[in-house]
C-alpha cells in the first residue's frame, strides 16, 4: 500500500479517537486534550478525521474556531492535492 495514503489514514484516525477521548474527559472534568493539538494534527492531515470526529461525539460543535476552522482546512488541503497532483 502507498505510505501517503497510509499516513494520510493514520493521522485521520488519530484525530478521530483523539475527539473521542476529549469529550470522554470533558465530560468527566479530567486532564483535557490542548487545542492546539487537535489544530496541529488537522493541520497535519488529519482535518476529515477531525471532523467526523467533530460530528460523532458532538465535541467542540459549538466552538466557532472548530466549526469554521476543521472544514476550512480540509478545504485548502483538498485545493493543495487537487493542484499539485496534476
Amino acid at each position: 500500500m502507498n505510505l501517503k495514503l497510509i499516513y494520510f489514514l493514520l493521522i485521520n484516525l488519530l484525530l478521530f479517537i483523539l475527539m473521542g477521548i476529549d469529550k470522554r474527559k470533558a465530560v468527566t472534568n479530567k486532564w483535557r486534550i490542548k487545542e492546539k493539538t487537535l489544530f496541529i494534527l488537522c493541520l497535519l492531515g488529519g482535518s476529515i478525521g477531525g471532523i467526523i470526529g467533530m460530528y460523532t461525539f458532538r465535541h467542540k460543535t459549538k466552538h466557532l474556531k472548530f466549526k469554521i476552522g476543521f472544514p476550512f482546512i480540509f478545504l485548502v488541503q483538498f485545493i493543495l492535492v487537487l493542484y499539485t497532483t496534476k
